[in-house]
């Protein structure tokens, strides 16, 4: 269809040597995308742009910034926000869902074979040298065995579409993953910026993922624990993601913590409370792996807990993800 000569398509020109998310090979808008062209096609680029401001505005009024370390300039970010949403249909969701469980599983296994019987590395398939090189591998972690056998409770894995129209995977995150407080709130931006969508696609809800979260971290409670007690911790609220570890401990209804906040006594963790210590049994940490714990990683630490490695060898507390992931990143 011709989108007239003011608006934001108007002058758009299709690369052949690209994937077109938008229009097909023939220049005609895909099927998927037909609803929405209809709806907002004809919006000009003013129209977008003063969209887009309002968005910025409500990401910066709830606080969802973020702020790259190394960055010259310290300043604190609003997150990008495209006003234009990727529609990915059934069949598309499918390969992207079985993919990623896929992975997931191979990542899981892959940690408890280097820290277990090695075979992947006895057998030539990952040079030793490439592993024991890596800063992520905890020599710590051998032959520990994680509550449930999982190490990457969660997974933060990169995909593009590339130019044949097919996924792949850019990289893993499995160290400690973050960014998923953005998709959820760019939902929430896009339902108030574009809401006729929503009335003419069925999508998925991305909102209960702080429910499914927490159902997740409890199937790895600590043995003879039938209610866990799970927290969040951070670094603090001057880490660039400190938006996202309140986020996601106020909508699982946990509390948020720091290093300072917990003790360990007799290999179990217990938190601070007026009320008293109260027993620790799940933690969601978003603390990297030399800085949690000070008797035994980094001793100049002031982020961590004394401890508290001890007390996970032990089983008397589980540690989301488990510490040594991050050597499959």
């Amino acid at each position: 269809m011709a989108a007239k000569d003011h608006t934001i398509f108007s002058s758009y020109q299709r690369d052949p040597a690209l994937f077109d998310e938008l229009y097909d090979e023939k220049g005609e808008v895909k099927k998927i995308y037909k609803t929405l062209f209809d709806l907002y096609g004809s919006h000009s680029i003013e129209d977008y742009m003063r969209l887009n401001e309002k968005a910025k505005s409500s990401f910066f009024n709830q606080g969802i910034t973020f702020q790259v370390y190394g960055d010259k300039d310290s300043q604190e970010k609003i997150f990008p926000f495209d006003l234009f949403p990727r529609i990915i249909d059934p069949a598309e969701w499918e390969v992207i869902e079985k993919g990623a469980i896929q992975r997931s599983r191979a990542l899981n296994l892959f940690l408890w074979d280097i820290y277990h019987e090695k075979k992947i590395l006895k057998q030539g398939v990952v040079p030793l040298e490439l592993i024991s090189s890596s800063e992520n591998y905890l020599h710590q972690m051998m032959d520990v065995d994680p509550p449930g056998g999982i190490y990457n409770h969660i997974s933060g894995t990169d995909i593009i579409k590339h130019k044949d129209g097919k996924y792949y995977v850019l990289e893993d995150n499995i160290r400690c993953p973050s960014g998923v407080s953005y998709v959820i709130s760019n939902r929430t931006a896009l339902k108030r910026a574009l809401f006729g969508v929503f009335n003419h696609y069925e999508a998925y809800t991305v909102t209960n993922y702080a429910e499914n979260l927490l159902e997740l971290l409890e199937t790895v409670k600590p043995k003879g624990v039938d209610n866990p007690n799970t927290v969040v911790i951070t670094p603090g609220m001057y880490n660039s993601a400190f938006y996202e570890h309140s986020y996601l401990a106020k909508t699982m209804g946990v509390e948020l913590v720091e290093g300072r906040d917990l003790f360990v006594e007799n290999d179990f963790v217990y938190m601070r409370t007026i009320k008293g210590p109260e027993k620790v049994d799940i933690i969601y940490r978003r603390i990297d792996d030399q800085f949690m714990d000070p008797l035994e990683f980094r001793s100049d630490s002031a982020l961590g807990v004394p401890g508290l490695f001890s007390a996970y060898k032990k089983g008397n507390v589980t540690l989301a993800n488990a510490p040594g992931t991050g050597v499959a990143d």
